[in-house]
């Protein structure tokens, strides 16, 4: 005969500590109840987590424990479905990409997706979908992004173009100048040269929060800068592409413009900027992460990190914030400290605390 069940501990926080709020959770399925307890049903003799899909048992059979081995030695056992025994399974998915990322990384050709699904235990089409949840990006995109990245320091080591491609894992150059556009930004050749050759438009606007640079290539808007001084934030630009040619935006450009400080004077209404992105592939996930936050809403650098598989990460993720060129566009507004508290903006904290009351945010 199966043991009674226990009394909820008292040790386990709000809003979970008693059998109430428990059997609340478990109606409701509530994924903030993982890790918090376990439920058992009397007349199966098993038990579960309590965001279970399985059928829900009448409340006279539903008794709760702390945790599994407290159940197991009541008499239960876990359930096949959601293996509550198990670590929660968004951080066994968490593992499995953190795992595929090293995978990527270290390979010199890029895996195919049956490979990586196969060392994930997952079916490919399975593996692409929680690869892409997790990351932002497709398995194929993440590697491609890791190539680029490759050939990104090769070039900037001062090894040629040839040798940056090959080194990067390319079999052919003809593969990777049939992405290097999108990859770079620009040929890189000209990528090596500092930018040099390359048109990039722009144009100074005021706003509320002060002056607002926004530039682009023939790819799409390249940086979306803040700050007091016009002057300032076109040596910035300078600064970023040493060799670029420089111009004037003409009228057309004033649309973007006007859609860059209409972003600044109402963060949350979101845009149809072309974007021309450009980062390693760890900044590129953050990025992409940033812009999935919604308005109104804040998160941190830490859960961002988790979310990447890389737990650990929060510095470097604060540090992919840092390097945003595109102000409010990619939202690293709405990231925060595990307190709340607001952490270095590069546009100034100021800034940051502005655009997020004006989004109404909430953590």
């Amino acid at each position: 005969m199966l043991a009674q069940p226990q009394p909820a501990s008292p040790s386990i926080p709000h809003p979970f500590a008693d059998g109430e709020s428990r059997w609340q959770a478990l109606l409701r399925r509530d994924p903030a109840a993982e890790g918090a307890f376990v439920y058992a049903v009397q007349t199966t003799g098993v038990y579960c987590r309590p965001t279970c899909g399985s059928r829900l048992a009448k409340r006279e059979h539903v008794c709760f424990y702390d945790c599994g081995a407290q159940a197991e030695e009541a008499g239960f056992r876990p359930c096949k479905r959601c293996r509550p025994q198990e670590a929660p399974l968004a951080e066994r998915r968490r593992e499995v990409v953190a795992r595929a990322c090293v995978l990527i990384r270290e390979s010199e050709s890029t895996p195919d997706l049956k490979a990586l699904a196969v060392s994930a235990g997952l079916s490919p089409y399975h593996f692409h979908r929680v690869f892409k949840e997790a990351t932002g990006l497709t398995p194929r995109a993440y590697a491609a992004a890791q190539r680029a990245q490759r050939v990104r320091q090769g070039l900037a080591q001062g090894a040629s173009v040839t040798e940056a491609i090959y080194g990067a894992g390319y079999h052919s150059s003809g593969r990777f100048y049939a992405t290097s556009t999108q990859e770079l930004g620009m040929t890189p050749g000209v990528y090596r040269a500092g930018g040099q050759g390359v048109s990039i438009r722009f144009a100074v606007g005021a706003c509320s929060l002060g002056s607002v640079l926004v530039a682009a290539t023939d790819q799409g808007v390249c940086a979306i800068l803040l700050g007091d001084d016009p002057e300032a934030l076109a040596r910035q630009l300078q600064d970023s592409f040493p060799r670029a040619v420089l111009s004037g935006g003409g009228a057309a450009f004033d649309q973007w413009v006007a859609q860059a400080v209409g972003l600044v004077e109402q963060p949350g209404l979101g845009h149809q900027l072309p974007l021309d992105v450009r980062g390693t592939a760890f900044q590129r996930r953050v990025w992409e992460m940033l812009r999935q936050i919604p308005p109104g809403q804040t998160t941190t650098y830490t859960e961002i990190a988790e979310k990447l598989g890389r737990p650990r990460a929060a510095r470097a993720v604060a540090g992919a914030c840092a390097a945003n060129t595109l102000a409010v566009a990619i939202p690293c507004h709405r990231v925060v400290r595990r307190d709340a508290s607001l952490s270095g903006y590069r546009w100034g904290v100021e800034r940051k605390a502005e655009l997020l009351r004006r989004e109404g945010a909430r953590g």
